[in-house]
């Protein structure tokens, strides 16, 4: 439950900001509600596997239901605040689904938590990757005047690299599902809020390959029999190829890097 730790970081540092800038706005708050309440979630769940000393936490469905009546509460805030009910298309006119895109911002969050707390496996892989996300969403959003989104990207970083200190390897602290499916919510409703949803299947792109990698895993066995990895999520896969975790971190982190590097330089 180390995320704890850069989630109160976070939140802190943005209620001061905000209300020393007099910027406490239905948007940053529903950023920090998010963040928090999946956070919870997280907290429950890993609560569940300390306290009873087991490795299975909430049931599946119990924690698909918290993330989707959270995601609803989202986007009934979205909906409120007016803001567009359209997928940004690159390169071509937005597309207008209505209400739809609710369902859309549902299944993002929800798809993105989970897609966050797989890739979690290695010491300090998802601070590193964490870190670079949020960056180049607080790149984008400072270049769309959305300041508040900017200020909750760059908090979140900055908790970040202080947990990075203990997270790396040899890891001293964990964030556990805690952290890793506050991550993955806030980092949807970002991508969302600067209306470059898509963009975080590049800026994503590990988490992308990670959760992939455990479908094509389970669906070719349950069909073949056969396993096309190793080991899954996908960073197991290179640890059995004899590779160290410094290397996986080192390899995964430069491809996000590259990939943030790239949406940022499309979108702005």
């Amino acid at each position: 439950m180390g995320g704890i730790l850069f989630i109160i970081a976070a939140v802190v540092s943005d209620l001061v900001f905000a209300w020393i800038q007099q910027m406490l706005t239905p948007t940053l708050l529903i950023l920090l509600f998010v963040l928090v309440a999946y956070g919870l979630i997280g907290m429950w769940d890993d609560s569940i596997k300390l306290f009873k000393r087991q490795n299975e936490g909430l049931k599946a469905w119990q924690k698909l239901l918290a993330q989707i009546v959270v995601a609803v509460i989202f986007s009934l805030v979205y909906l409120h605040e007016g803001f567009p009910m359209a997928f940004k298309i690159p390169f071509a006119h937005d597309w207008n689904v209505s209400y739809w895109y609710i369902i859309f911002i549902i299944f993002w969050l929800v798809g993105f938590s989970n897609a966050v707390n797989l890739t979690d496996g290695l010491d300090g892989l998802v601070s590193g990757l964490g870190t670079i996300s949020f960056a180049a969403y607080g790149i984008i959003a400072l270049f769309q005047h959305q300041t508040e989104v900017a200020v909750f990207c760059f908090t979140i970083v900055g908790g970040l690299l202080g947990f990075f200190i203990f997270n790396h390897k040899p890891a001293k602290i964990f964030m556990g599902d805690m952290g890793s499916l506050a991550l993955g919510a806030a980092l949807a409703c970002v991508s969302i809020l600067v209306h470059h949803e898509f963009s975080l299947l590049v800026i994503g792109i590990i988490y992308v390959c990670e959760t992939a990698s455990v479908m094509i895993q389970v669906a070719s066995f349950k069909l073949t029999g056969k396993r096309v990895f190793k080991m899954t999520p996908i960073h197991h896969h290179f640890e059995m190829l004899g590779w160290s975790e410094w290397k996986i971190d080192v390899v995964f982190w430069s491809i996000a890097l590259v990939a943030a590097a790239v949406s940022i330089i499309t979108i702005v």
